[in-house]
């Protein structure tokens, strides 16, 4: 959804009221996000039953990621952690963030599968913890933190794309955007927010609206930020080959902003009708578009090349707040056979690797050929439809579903 997103990102604006297209996209996506919020906040199965309604199996277990908040005196923990036992609750790790008076104790918990999260707030609350927030969790979250913290520097080392994952994954659940601004160096807490100045230009502004972050944290994550800055742009460089129907064989690799000129030359070669399906808007604006779609900053960018090696399709996942789109350009001449397919499968694979909940899609209600390489997928997908704008969305695990 190279439109309003991408003006949104680049601190740019949409005229909405000369663009009904662009109000489509949006109440099409929102429409999505009041479905998806009512999944995993308002319409969750009743306490003791899993799906269905069906009870769970004896024996069965969550985990959980918790945060309270406590008052700094002796005891103050060892009543929570006395709680928590008397609940039957398994404590797995146990991280502390001291802020004077008062101390933020973070968990991993194992608990039994019935025990939902206003249980868990009533028994933490009962040992003086308040500003109680839970969230569930999963394997991945039982990698000690040295470890995890360690990973995802790696990765960030590897990948610049990976920063934005990096710092959702080390923050839990938040909205990273990156815009024009002037950070300071040493960046700025305030409560829900972190400021970070952007290595690539700007400022990383990280979001999290259900607890504030600490001062630990905001260390952690301008450590990463550091990181990045010191190692410059890189991607990985490596091709795969891909064997169309035909016999032809071209070639998928990582794309960047050095792609620019023959990204803009394969947009010469498009059909009005191509890029308008692709941007959703007017066509003039579609190159004004690339640098941002390229940029490692906001997403991951797959590239098709031909036999001569032109690039004949670019294939977009999008790091869109806390959220990911995928988007697909393929040239007139290089469609229906197999490419826009292969890249989106691709694509699909990179959201998981990078623990994705879901990947949405945002195309015109004709363009079939979006509709079946979703459908194609086999994974569970949702449709919202607003004045010709269609959002799909296909949930990459139960979590992008099932209630928390």
């Amino acid at each position: 959804m190279a439109d309003d997103s991408a003006a949104k990102k680049a601190g740019t604006t949409t005229d909405a009221t000369t663009r009904p297209w662009h109000r489509a996209t949006t109440a099409a996506r929102e429409g999505w996000r009041a479905w998806r919020a009512r999944q995993v906040h308002g319409e969750g199965p009743r306490e003791g039953a899993g799906a269905g309604g069906r009870p769970y199996p004896a024996g069965t277990t969550c985990l959980w990621r918790v945060r309270t908040t406590v008052r700094e005196e002796p005891g103050s923990l060892a009543r929570v952690c006395g709680a928590l036992a008397a609940g039957r609750v398994d404590i797995l790790t146990l991280q502390t963030h001291p802020l004077g008076d008062r101390t933020v104790d973070e968990f991993l918990l194992r608990t039994p599968a019935a025990l939902e999260a206003p249980e868990l707030t009533r028994l933490l609350s009962e040992a003086g913890g308040d500003d109680t927030w839970a969230e569930r969790a999963d394997a991945h979250d039982l990698v000690d933190t040295p470890t995890r913290i360690l990973g995802l520097a790696t990765r960030a080392a590897l990948d610049s794309a990976e920063l934005p994952l990096a710092l959702r994954t080390l923050l839990g659940r938040c909205t990273i955007r990156s815009v024009p601004g002037d950070t300071p160096a040493q960046g700025t807490l305030e409560g829900t927010l972190l400021r970070l100045p952007d290595p690539a230009g700007g400022e990383i502004v990280v979001e999290r609206h259900h607890v504030p972050f600490t001062p630990t944290e905001f260390a952690r994550a301008h450590a990463l930020v550091q990181l990045d800055a010191r190692l410059g742009r890189r991607a990985p460089r490596e091709q795969h080959a891909l064997t169309l129907p035909e016999g032809r064989a071209v070639s998928i690799r990582r794309a960047d902003e050095g792609d620019l000129d023959a990204a803009l030359a394969m947009h010469a070669r498009c059909s009005k009708q191509t890029l308008g399906s692709r941007y959703h808007g007017p066509v003039k604006d579609a190159d004004r578009y690339l640098r941002h779609l390229l940029s490692p900053r906001f997403g991951r960018t797959l590239a098709v090349e031909s036999p001569a090696g032109e690039l004949v399709a670019l294939g977009h996942l999008l790091w869109d707040g806390d959220e990911t789109e995928a988007a697909l350009l393929v040239e007139d001449a290089w469609q229906r056979r197999g490419i826009g397919s292969a890249l989106l499968r691709r694509l699909i694979g990179m959201a998981r690797e990078a623990r994705c909940e879901s990947v949405y899609a945002v195309t015109q209600s004709s363009n079939t050929g979006m509709v079946a390489a979703m459908r194609g997928l086999g994974l569970p997908l949702d449709y919202q439809v607003e004045e010709g704008t269609l959002v799909v969305t296909a949930a990459l695990t139960p979590a992008a579903v099932a209630p928390r």
